[in-house]
């Protein structure tokens, strides 16, 4: 299995806690946090990883060279920002497999791998990962009918629902319609358009998950991820 992991943000919400650092190699529970990330992937049979840098990019390097934990690491480096989508397209362009998963290197997600990998080879259809959450207002919610997504819903809603995890299972020819080095969002210039229009399945995962994002959730990832790091 083959992954992508954009790890190109600026993290600008983190920079006063790490300010030498792309938010990825925060450190978390004695590691920098895409460690925790990328051993996940590995426990988890992936045997290859295109790392989408942008921000920093040379530390990253640095840090993990060609290979890690057993790992075939891949880089694409924009050498401007390009948006999320502009970032998965041009990663894509490094992967081999007929389909490939894509996370946020900035969120840890416990996926259960195997029914999701399953579900992905029996209908052969886009994926997009959802997470229940109490409280669905800092993210936004899907809109699920018939085990597929329907569309997205904007921030504002609080309570309980299901919300994009940051993490799909797209076929590696998806995106070609948009330029290389274009910038663009993937969620917004795309996904909230492509659902309209093809079936994109949904899996509701248990993983734990949680997002450094912001400083209050960084620092309880230092004790929540403790015991993921071996």
């Amino acid at each position: 299995m083959e992954a992508i992991v954009l790890a190109g943000g600026l993290g600008t919400r983190l920079r006063h806690i790490v300010p030498d650092l792309p938010k990825p190699m925060a450190p978390v529970a004695g590691r920098p946090f895409l460690e925790i990330v990328l051993t996940s992937l590995a426990n988890k049979g992936f045997k290859r990883v295109v790392l989408s840098l942008g921000y920093l990019a040379d530390k990253v390097v640095a840090h993990f060279g060609n290979w890690f934990a057993g790992m075939e690491l891949v880089y694409e480096i924009e050498q401007y920002p390009l948006g999320t989508g502009g970032a998965v397209r041009g990663a894509l362009e490094r992967c081999l497999a007929d389909h490939v998963y894509v996370l946020n290197g900035d969120t840890f997600l416990d996926l259960e791998i195997g029914p999701l990998e399953a579900q992905w080879q029996t209908n052969g259809n886009p994926i997009i990962v959802a997470r229940e959450v109490p409280d669905t207002l800092r993210y936004g919610r899907l809109d699920i009918s018939k085990e597929q997504v329907c569309g997205f819903l904007e921030k504002g809603t609080d309570g309980p629902g299901l919300i994009n995890a940051g993490c799909y299972v797209l076929p590696r020819d998806i995106l070609n319609e948009f330029e290389i080095g274009k910038a663009f969002s993937l969620e917004i210039d795309f996904l909230a358009e492509a659902v309209k229009g093809r079936r994109f399945d949904v899996f509701v995962t248990n993983g734990h998950f949680i997002d450094i994002g912001v400083p209050e959730d960084y620092h309880r990832a230092q004790t929540e991820l403790a015991g993921f790091v071996d």
